[in-house]
């Protein structure tokens, strides 16, 4: 059996054939790669010679034991959770080299999505990659600590953030200022506020993700 250093959900290409792309999704604080696999099953269908994979986080979440975290939000400090976040990215960026080379691929097949907390590591570890991947999406998330970022960009992935506009849990402006860092930095970044959505991803923001990732990915 393959091994990888998180514990997944995989859901194998629906075409039976070998994997031409792979969609790593991450969830969210106190989640699991169980809850975002829910995507995967969406879009299955669309397309169907890649291979979604959800890992777990590798922590058991603070606050609910039941899911897991990618680092610790309980802490208020900005440079702890900085510290705590970049040795999650560590093991996610490691664990997507596993993907490519488990699967034979090339980092231009590969996209990862992420929610809330998955989408903030998402996007630490998308930019920073040596080697550029396809594609990032981005649902109710943002840019965990610019300067780090900032400091650390080098790749320029595909990028599409989605937000709801009644999200109390990370509230919109937070992604607002994500794209205004991206586009600073140089990187071309497509984004949606959802009307009357609070932290989730609603029907539409499922099918616009999916649009984006069969435009983009090879």
């Amino acid at each position: 059996m393959t091994k990888y250093n998180l514990e997944i959900i995989a859901i194998p290409p629906l075409s039976k054939n070998k994997p031409r792309q792979a969609i790593i999704l991450c969830h969210g604080y106190g989640g699991d790669g169980n809850d975002i696999s829910t995507l995967a099953i969406s879009w299955q269908r669309f397309l169907p010679d890649a291979i979604f994979l959800c890992p777990n986080a590798p922590e058991t979440c603070a606050v609910n034991p039941q899911g897991y975290q990618w680092f610790d939000l309980t802490q208020e400090k900005d440079e702890i959770i900085l510290e705590k976040s970049l040795i999650a990215e560590e093991i996610l960026s490691k664990f997507l080299d596993q993907v490519l080379e488990n699967l034979d691929l090339e980092p231009i097949n590969l996209a990862l999505v992420g929610f809330s907390q998955g989408c903030m590591i998402a996007i630490q570890v998308a930019l920073k990659k040596n080697k550029q991947i396809n594609t990032l999406i981005g649902y109710s998330g943002k840019v965990i600590n610019q300067k780090n970022l900032s400091d650390n960009i080098n790749s320029k992935p595909k990028i599409f953030l989605m937000h709801g506009d009644k999200d109390i849990i990370v509230p919109t402006p937070f992604m607002l200022e994500a794209k205004e860092f991206l586009i600073k930095n140089g990187l071309k970044v497509k984004t949606k506020i959802f009307k009357d959505c609070e932290h989730r991803i609603p029907i539409e923001g499922t099918s616009l993700g999916l649009d984006f990732l069969k435009k983009n990915l090879l």
